[in-house]
């Protein structure tokens, strides 16, 4: 815990072949990220994965702002974190997401 009030708990999952549709799945207190962010999920085909298991296999893939990706991006996973946490979210609305700075001043170089 630390002094805010939460803890971050990250666990990792090795997937059986069955479970590869379960790819890319990242939880915040039991909530899938795509219904805090409503994330459309898709699938495509994963050579990696199909070349592991020695068979046609299709991962998870997630469209956030208009992009698709394989990997969720991190720019997804702090934004469900401020959501889930109660912080402002407008800097992550949109299709560019805009850094703002964490000590207050609005220069855009260091302090």
């Amino acid at each position: 815990m630390n002094e805010k009030g939460f803890e971050i708990v990250l666990k990792e999952t090795k997937l059986e072949d069955v479970d590869i549709e379960h790819s890319n799945e990242i939880f915040f207190n039991g909530v899938p990220i795509e219904e805090i962010l409503s994330i459309k999920v898709a699938d495509n085909y994963c050579e990696s994965c199909s070349t592991l298991i020695n068979e046609d296999a299709y991962c998870r893939t997630i469209i956030y702002n208009g992009n698709e990706y394989e990997d969720i991006p991190s720019k997804a996973i702090r934004h469900a974190a401020y959501k889930v946490l109660g912080l402002p979210t407008d800097e992550f609305e949109g299709p560019v997401f805009k850094m703002v700075p964490s000590c207050g001043c609005s220069s855009g170089g260091g302090c």
